[in-house]
């Protein structure tokens, strides 16, 4: 294009060039020019020459517009694109874009019915589907005729410009209705379409999580961290919790060869993830290598004591008597020892060894300060393991009884408490949200539970007994303590009924 215009601008000076030329030729000569028409002889001078020579330039121009005229009616006439024709062309755009700025603030403004009103208007001046389909589509999702978007969204579909809007809004409508199976497979067209669209990724991942497609979501998140979607470290912890739900999914077809493998593999990507390490540590446990369970289970612990890691620990040595596990555990409790659950642990540990005033001295003031059930029960149980009356023990028990359980696996998106570690929040079905902490929402507790002890556990013994009995061994008095919290947990009960 840049060529042709440099050859149009040279042709155009050699002209002028020329006729400057033949005009001063003109001038100079003495004769001037002779012309012959119908026998008659006409002498022109060198003036009159170049006159007639600018005349004729003149003539031949407007004739060839002219002709140019009659081609363009000709064609006109046949129904060829004119200046006639681009006339009405943009004065059809012009409206047709008015209309579709119209129904797009009409959009905007909650006027589905105006929206699409003015989505047809502009498409009749327009007849451009890719841009009216989808304010038609749009405005009638506000209006809640979903057949009508339904049936848009399938047009945008027909065309590779707008396939993946298309795609996009049925997955959409799907969620809507609840059918998420038709809205993953939608889902992961979407996402082939164009891999690096964020909200289609979070989409996808979200349904393949919550379909326990394990495989699948954890090439969704890699994608995310290869298009820069996700943070390196965030990745590597939702990959962990994804290879950790495969492992229990591996657990639950009782392969141990591919879970011991899942596991491990789970706890290498994210060494502070607790199941993971749970996990890890009985897949160690299993081929007979405790050290590696321990070094496992101490890296967690490091992080956030916990008392499955606790429990985990416990299993590596499951014979051993109380004091040589009490003096086992020193792997663990001496990484963190002012960490409540150290404590309560340690506490636990001399209980089982019939040390109570050394789980005093573990256990420490932390009944007082942190006060939930776990530790006023164990409290309980050193009251009346050091001889303490039913009162005081019957009083700890009391308290247990309204407070508050102390950590748990909580939603940070709902806050819904859960029983046990799942990937998906049971209540709002979130993602890798789930933290073990005490729950932000006050627990209920019955208004009456307090005066409902003596007629739970017996009523308090204010006489003297009536003959010396045989003094109760320290192990029946801490089973008996913590039957008794069991009657006072109002979920334990249910469950009991429930059996």
């Amino acid at each position: 294009m840049l060529l042709w215009s440099l050859v149009k601008i040279l042709l155009f000076v050699v002209l002028v060039g020329a006729l400057t030329l033949g005009a001063e030729y003109l001038m100079e000569s003495e004769g001037g020019v002779q012309l012959t028409v119908a026998g008659t002889e006409y002498t022109l001078g060198p003036l009159q020459s170049v006159i007639a020579a600018l005349v004729l330039v003149v003539a031949v121009w407007l004739m060839l517009k002219l002709l140019s005229l009659l081609v363009a009616v000709w064609k006109f006439l046949n129904g060829d694109e004119t200046a006639i024709s681009r006339y009405f062309d943009r004065s059809r755009e012009r409206k047709g874009f008015q209309a579709l700025s119209e129904g797009l603030m009409a959009l905007a403004s909650g006027e589905g019915r105006l929206a699409m009103a003015k989505a047809a208007k502009a498409e009749k001046y327009l007849r451009r589907p890719e841009l009216t389909d989808l304010l038609t589509a749009q405005a009638a999702e506000l209006c809640g005729d979903t057949k009508k978007a339904t049936e848009t969204y399938k047009k945008l579909i027909a065309s590779d410009t707008t396939r993946f809007v298309g795609v996009r809004g049925i997955m959409k409508q799907k969620l809507a209705e609840g059918d998420r199976e038709t809205a993953r497979k939608l889902a992961e067209k979407a996402f082939a379409l164009k891999p690096k669209h964020e909200e289609t990724q979070d989409i996808l991942l979200k349904l393949q999580a919550q379909a326990h497609d394990w495989a699948g979501a954890r090439r969704t998140l890699s994608t995310k961290l290869k298009t820069g979607t996700l943070p390196r470290d965030v990745h590597r912890r939702r990959d962990a919790v994804l290879a950790l739900s495969e492992a229990k999914e591996v657990l639950n077809e009782n392969n141990p060869i591919e879970l011991q493998e899942a596991a491990i593999e789970a706890n290498r990507l994210s060494p502070d993830l607790i199941p993971a390490a749970v996990m890890a540590a009985q897949s160690h446990i299993a081929k007979a290598k405790p050290k590696l369970a321990v070094r496992v289970l101490k890296k967690a612990w490091e992080v956030q004591p916990h008392p499955d890691l606790a429990a985990a620990f416990a299993l590596i040595e499951p014979g051993e008597t109380p004091q040589a596990r009490l003096k086992r555990f020193a792997t663990l409790t001496k990484v963190r020892p002012d960490h409540p659950e150290t404590k309560l642990v340690l506490a636990e540990l001399n209980l089982a060894a019939e040390d109570f005033p050394g789980a005093r001295r573990a256990l420490g003031d932390l009944a007082e300060t942190q006060g939930d059930a776990r530790a006023l029960t164990i409290m309980a149980a050193i009251e009346r393991g050091q001889g303490a009356s039913d009162t005081v023990v019957k009083g700890w028990l009391a308290r247990a009884l309204n407070a508050p359980r102390g950590p748990q696996w909580v939603c940070d998106n709902c806050q819904q408490p859960h029983a046990a570690w799942t990937p998906i929040c049971t209540n709002c079905e979130a993602f890798d949200t789930l933290s073990w902490r005490a729950p932000s929402a006050a627990e209920v507790t019955s208004a009456t539970g307090v005066q409902m002890l003596p007629m739970i556990v017996g009523a308090l013994d204010d006489k003297a007994p009536a003959a010396p009995s045989d003094p109760i061994p320290d192990a029946e008095i801490i089973e008996d303590t913590k039957a008794e919290i069991e009657v006072l947990d109002p979920e334990t009960d249910a469950a009991r009924r429930e059996k």
